[in-house]
């Protein structure tokens, strides 16, 4: 029974290696990309691509909407099955330019792998994220204990998520130098913390309130100098491990070096507020709560612009698209505030009247 196809290997390597240094896409991307394809090559039996046809993506699209997902024991999602089918639409289509492949693929072949305009809009319709409120998370802290190394830690690492915004890969690679208690900032160094699109900014502390700041300055302070740990020091240690007298792994309180990964910065968020009796949020639904509360607390464009710039963001539609969109709650909020409104009076009337002819004596249209 075949395993893989050595033709197929060679050009998925070729495919691969220009996602990465020509696309500039990240490791997680590529890695998705080579799982769709290697569920196509099952399906078909590791045919070699050369003998695409347009019908091995109708099969496939009825045996991928046939499987069950891993996780969750359910039938794979629209978006799932969306993301899976547009892979190998642009793998296909890219393949169909390649030296050896011109003349036996058809670009329009690779069309056969979209969905229908139904499943399509389901996959990809915006919904409403999850994520805690300011109140929730200072529930969460207010319930943490902190009697311990760690457990100060950890109390830390959920009010930095909120005060910051950061990314959990940026937490985890931070150092105590990059945060600067006296101006209130987080700089955001590429060259040695994890941030998205290796983009360096910085990120000046988000009015949260004083006591989740306090929060953090007292960790820092502790660490300095209690712990006596130096700027090049990690801000949210690991947790060092070590074989007990009783020949078993025991946690000795924390380790003088970075995680390895953010994982156990998730695993420290879903405890934290599963004890606060709060369902599960991710340390990224923290950034959606911050824009949020920008959104109140914002009144012009340009202090708008300043709370995405403090995300990390380089344009303000980023911000709206990823994160902005408006709640079903706040929407009815919204509504409900325009119908209380007072209706327009004659000085309004008069008002918006004389306004609109200085525009259009403005304009020349009249004298």
């Amino acid at each position: 029974m075949l395993t893989h196809n050595p033709n197929n290997e060679r050009i998925k390597r070729q495919y691969l290696a220009y996602l990465k240094e020509a696309k500039r896409h990240s490791e997680a991307t590529i890695d998705a990309v080579a799982k769709a394809l290697a569920r196509f090559e099952v399906d078909t039996k590791f045919r070699d691509f050369k003998g695409f046809h347009f019908e091995q993506a109708i099969a496939f699209k009825k045996h991928l909407a046939g499987q069950d997902s891993e996780t969750t024991g359910e039938k794979l999602s629209k978006a799932t099955l969306h993301a899976t089918l547009a892979q190998l639409k642009r793998f296909f289509q890219w393949l169909a330019g390649q030296p050896g492949y011109k003349s036996r693929l058809r670009y329009s072949d690779a069309d056969y792998f979209n969905l229908s305009d139904k499943d399509t809009r389901v996959a990809t319709a915006r919904r409403d994220k999850s994520f805690p409120t300011v109140e929730q998370v200072q529930h969460v802290l207010a319930r943490m204990p902190q009697g311990s190394d760690i457990q100060r830690r950890n109390r830390a690492l959920v009010a930095f998520a909120l005060l910051t915004g950061a990314r959990d890969s940026a937490m985890a690679s931070m150092r105590l130098k990059h945060v600067d208690l006296v101006a209130g900032s987080v700089y955001q160094d590429a060259r040695e913390v994890k941030t998205k699109f290796s983009k360096t900014f910085t990120t000046f502390f988000f009015p949260v309130g004083d006591e989740i700041r306090q929060v953090v300055t007292d960790w820092m302070t502790y660490l300095r100098e209690v712990k006596l740990w130096g700027n090049d020091d990690p801000l949210f240690p690991a947790t060092d491990i070590i074989i007990g007298a009783a020949r078993q792994f025991e946690v000795a309180g924390l380790k003088r070096a970075h995680w390895s990964s953010a994982a156990p910065i998730r695993a420290i968020f879903r405890e934290a507020f599963q004890a606060a009796g709060l369902p599960y949020f991710n340390p990224h639904s923290l950034r959606t709560t911050l824009v949020c509360l920008g959104e109140t607390l914002c009144q012009t464009p340009e202090q708008f612009k300043a709370w995405s710039q403090n995300l990390g963001h380089e344009g303000v539609l980023t911000t709206f698209y990823s994160y902005g969109a408006v709640g079903n709650r706040r929407q009815g909020e919204i509504i409900q505030g325009l119908r209380e409104s007072r209706r327009p009076g004659r000085d309004d009337v008069d008002e918006l009247a004389q306004a609109l002819a200085r525009e259009l004596r403005k304009a020349g249209t009249i004298r």
